[in-house]
């Protein structure tokens, strides 16, 4: 009779941990999504993902842990879809890398507006303490910096850095959790509205830089948010 190995035991337990700690996971983005940090504990997310109170706690030393988790994973993806932005500038182009960076970090924002509330609070989850928070964070700024350069070539300054920052990042906020989102009665017009934002972003951001000199074509321009 063949000897059973013991390999194959512990990969039905490892496989089970990995998927305790997911739903685990998505239960506490799905938490904080409804009712933001205030909804998130270690029991609730338990009693969401189906497990006893305690098995967090194999995972996670601490709510903190947990959050730190999700804004890691936030900051990895941020990252990566800013990666892929980036790259449309040697295929298409430097405006197609700006309205893609612009469509990642907003859409970033709208898929996942629990985890991005808390990204960039530091009173949410101490940096200090998990060093691969940091290094998932500097990634994320890294491919902004690197749009920066894209855009403006030798003109790159940290202003012009903060500059593409502050309006990718101010209009995701505006959208999450300011008036700006309640004024779309669909997905689809809330689409073509920041379609038709970022473009006409990219052609400022051009001009400034000296790349373009031509206006916005009119159907192309900014349509005015619908009350």
């Amino acid at each position: 009779m063949p000897t059973r190995q013991p390999v194959l035991q512990g990969r039905p337990k490892a496989e089970a941990s990995r998927q305790l700690r997911a739903a685990l996971l998505k239960t506490s983005r799905d938490l904080l999504d409804e009712g933001g940090p205030s909804a998130l504990s270690m029991r609730e997310a338990a009693r969401r993902a189906g497990c006893t109170h305690q098995a967090p706690y194999h995972y996670f030393d601490d709510r903190e842990s947990i959050l730190a988790a999700l804004v890691c994973e936030g900051f990895e993806t941020l990252s990566e879809d800013l990666r892929r932005a980036n790259e449309l500038a040697v295929t298409l182009g430097v405006r197609a890398a700006l309205v893609a960076s612009a469509k990642a970090y907003v859409g970033f924002a709208l898929a996942q507006p629990g985890v991005f509330r808390i990204m960039f609070r530091p009173d949410m989850c101490n940096p200090s303490r998990f060093p691969q928070l940091i290094a998932a964070a500097t990634r994320a700024h890294e491919e902004l910096d690197r749009l920066n350069v894209i855009a403006h070539g030798k003109k790159a300054r940290s202003s012009s850095a903060t500059i593409l920052w502050s309006h990718v990042h101010g209009l995701a906020c505006l959208l999450v959790d300011g008036p700006l989102r309640a004024q779309f009665a669909t997905p689809r017009t809330l689409q073509a509205h920041l379609k038709a934002v970022a473009d006409e972003f990219a052609e400022m951001v051009l001009t400034q830089s000296g790349r373009v000199s031509t206006a916005v074509p009119a159907a192309r321009r900014a349509a005015p948010c619908p009350r």
